[in-house]
């Protein structure tokens, strides 16, 4: 599972930072999530595939998380783009970007597909049979949903040496892989863990941002292995948070502790601080393995 992040700075764009935008890649499955100003210039920055693009999943509808959803919408079209795009996002974003591509003239010649969003409960918005996309209910100034991406428990791994002492025929080696008991060839029946061993334990990302300070979603993102969570502010500004609804370092450090993930990666900085390794100082005291996002990052989540 790996993180390329396009974009992690709060509120406007800057010559050498770009707001939200991130693509995330698991179980070979590439996902866009947020779509802020500059998003087609960094994925081609990072050499991603325009064409691997089938999902793309906005957040809520302030500016800085997808100005950049248009042009994208656009830039697929004049790319002669065949393949289906499903675009996921609160009420409105439909009618927010198709009347653009009616003043502008611009239909796309691929199928556009929107999953609008209302549900202010968690709800399953994406599966397939690797992997299975959830809303993060959020508390920010308008409708928010974080998303939470799982990987789906994969086939047992066979041990070969095993098979071929117990006499198993090949043909039933796709049954064991699925974790069933078989017959070997002396008609004895065969305990699969005798043969098998368990999968790679699927992995879990969880995107928060932007919210305010919220122990509701503990139990949402409880263990996964990555947690993204907005941190605009450093503890100095608390007395901001909470009117901006955002969060700060130290608080969101508090919430991975709480859900006991593996590992915390911050971003959404205020464009106000100099030095993001300030976030990484002041989470540090809560929580102990932080990574900063930051852009044109890569991070492999293990």
């Amino acid at each position: 599972m790996k993180v390329s992040i396009l974009g992690c700075y709060a509120a406007t764009p800057r010559s050498f930072t770009n707001p939200t935008s991130q693509v995330l890649e698991i179980n070979n499955h590439l996902f866009l999530i947020d779509c802020g100003e500059g998003t087609q210039v960094q994925l081609r920055k990072n050499r991603i595939k325009f064409s691997r693009i089938k999902h793309i999943f906005i957040s809520h509808l302030h500016g800085d998380h997808f100005y950049g959803l248009v042009g994208l919408v656009s830039t697929f079209r004049l790319l002669n783009r065949e393949k289906e795009l499903h675009i996921y996002g609160p009420k409105g974003i439909k009618e927010i970007i198709t009347l653009q591509l009616k003043l502008a003239n611009s239909w796309t010649n691929y199928p556009l597909i929107f999953h609008e969003l209302t549900s202010k409960e968690p709800q399953l918005v994406y599966e397939d049979t690797k992997v299975s996309v959830s809303t993060i209910p959020l508390k920010h100034r308008i409708y928010t949903n974080g998303f939470l991406f799982r990987e789906k428990e994969g086939d047992r791994k066979l041990l070969i040496n095993e098979a071929v002492k117990y006499n198993i025929d090949v043909s039933l080696y796709k049954s064991l892989k699925k974790g069933k008991d078989v017959v070997s060839e002396d008609g004895k029946l065969i305990a699969n863990h005798l043969v098998t061993s368990d999968p790679i334990p699927p992995k879990s990302y969880a995107f928060c941002s932007d919210t305010v300070y919220d122990e509701d979603i503990v139990p949402l993102i409880r263990n996964v292995t990555a947690l993204y969570h907005e941190s605009t502010f450093l503890e100095q500004e608390l007395d901001l948070a909470f009117p901006t609804k955002h969060a700060t370092a130290r608080q969101a450090a508090t919430i991975a502790k709480k859900a006991g993930v593996k590992t915390l990666i911050l971003g959404h900085y205020s464009t106000r601080y100099d030095n993001i390794e300030l976030f990484k100082t002041e989470a540090e005291t809560v929580f102990p393995k932080i990574i900063l996002a930051d852009d044109g990052k890569e991070i492999t989540v293990e």
